[in-house]
């Protein structure tokens, strides 16, 4: 058996673009062998449904169940992983993948702790999740991956089609403080019934995890013990997928799933990095965000942002520094992190 070179965890696994990361790294890729998948997945079906997929991979992997919106239960999982790592059972991360996300069109629904659901799926437990797994990762050459989205930049092309940034008030979205986009205050289904709502709270939390690149960067890299990890994100593009799951049979299966296979069939055909794109070619970037060296990543890919295979600047919003040292503020308040709870020197 080939020694393991290290490890990398994805959340979100049983996603389409989770399934299509998976798809290219264990049954496609060279790297399938030298290292072992953690995928998280929200409920055992899916899991069942994933690991039956993969039982003829040859790779060696495990799937966990973790649900983002749950902060008690992302510290156990957490301390339960660091453990394993430190123990030697398993090798250290190579990569964290923060794939998981949650989109609500026509209802809006809360966390337990009282945040929106998409801004605890898509932000929030991906930060407590990093934030604590930094001291199991490769010190040497790990990488955090953001899986962001056009959807994060209100001034973005891609968005003129469903129009949700149209209208001037929605086009700021973060303002002095997080709690609006935290508690679900800003863009409600009363502000607007349509579905922009609901995708304009997407985009929200889209926003704050692609602000956490430059802001964890920049701390990771005052940190004498973890300055070779980088955070990186990647978006990669709009896909044919699932997550419109709870926009009713027209949204989800019509045009979430058959529109948007055809859209990223043909688009194909004229250029490599389309707007919509196949859950292969997402999938290929993505692997190459999380693994490869390559002239546009290099060995240490610091506090980039790329669409595709294309690097690209992030929103005006996510650079601007006053309003992600104050996401980072706000964000150590939502969940009570202690000194303990990271490897992160600068932390505060």
């Amino acid at each position: 058996m080939t020694k393991l070179k290290g490890s990398y965890l994805l959340t979100g696994a049983n996603g389409d673009l989770g399934r299509a990361l998976i798809t290219q790294f264990a049954l496609k890729s060279e790297h399938a062998a030298s290292y072992h998948g953690i995928y998280t997945v929200r409920n055992e079906a899916t899991a069942k449904l994933l690991r039956d997929s993969l039982k003829e991979s040859g790779h060696s992997f495990e799937i966990l169940l973790l649900d983002l919106t749950q902060l008690s239960e992302i510290r156990r999982f957490a301390k339960q992983l660091d453990a394993r790592i430190k123990s030697g059972q398993i090798p250290p991360l190579r990569s964290l993948v923060l794939n998981a996300a949650y989109l609500e069109l026509f209802k809006q629904t809360w966390t337990e702790d009282g945040f929106d659901m998409s801004f605890a799926s898509a932000y929030l437990g991906h930060w407590l999740l990093t934030l604590m797994l930094l001291g199991s990762m490769d010190r040497s050459a790990g990488r955090v991956v953001v899986v962001g989205s056009a959807v994060h930049d209100t001034e973005s092309n891609h968005n003129a089609v469903g129009g949700q940034y149209r209208d001037l008030k929605w086009r700021k979205i973060f303002h002095d403080s997080t709690d609006p986009l935290a508690r679900g205050t800003w863009s409600t289904n009363e502000d607007d019934s349509s579905f922009r709502s609901g995708y304009r709270r997407y985009g929200a939390a889209k926003l704050c995890q692609v602000m956490m690149i430059p802001e964890l960067q920049r701390r990771i890299d005052l940190d004498k013990a973890l300055h070779n990890i980088s955070v990186v994100g990647v978006d990669p593009g709009a896909t044919p997928s699932g997550i419109t799951r709870r926009g009713g049979w027209i949204v989800h299966v019509f045009i979430g799933h058959f529109v948007m296979a055809i859209l990223a069939f043909v688009l194909s055909l004229f250029s490599s990095n389309a707007g919509v794109r196949t859950n292969t070619k997402s999938g290929k970037d993505m692997l190459a965000v999380m693994l490869e060296c390559n002239p546009t990543l290099g060995d240490r890919p610091k506090g980039l942002y790329l669409n595709g295979n294309e690097m690209v600047p992030m929103s005006e919003e996510a650079r601007d520094e006053r309003k992600t040292r104050t996401l980072w503020k706000d964000t150590l308040r939502y969940t009570g992190l202690r000194s303990n709870d990271t490897a992160l020197m600068h932390w505060q």
